[in-house]
């Protein structure tokens, strides 16, 4: 895993943060708590976030974030979601890839089976 080190200002770190934002706002809002467990007190939380390093970005997060700023700056979003959903699509592509191994084995067994009875 490679870590990237932003400063906290710049547009990667900004977006980063709105997408972890996203992720913990998706998340179900309160836990249950269980005794015994401590919760940080208010102030030594608040110095250790004002005190913490810079974020740090993995490269597959960096290279998401990199794809969806390329479709937005070309205008793509649409165009790729049209392109997936038709014949040309990966998952179409699959699926009839499927279909063909399908029915060549029934061919093959179907084959195999009228060699057996005589």
């Amino acid at each position: 895993r490679v870590t990237k080190e932003v400063d906290s200002t710049s547009k990667e770190a900004k977006s980063f943060l709105k997408q972890q934002e996203k992720r913990q706002s998706a998340a179900p809002a309160s836990l249950p708590t269980v005794s015994g467990l401590k919760r940080p007190s208010g102030m030594s939380s608040l110095l250790g976030k004002i005190g913490s390093k810079k974020q740090k970005m993995s490269t597959l997060e960096k290279s998401k974030l990199d794809w969806e700023t390329f479709k937005e700056e070309e205008g793509i979003v649409e165009e790729l979601a049209i392109h997936n959903r038709g014949k040309d699509g990966y998952i179409e592509r699959k699926a009839f890839l499927e279909r063909v191994d399908h029915r060549q084995f029934e061919i093959e067994r179907d084959i195999r089976l009228s060699r057996m009875k005589p």
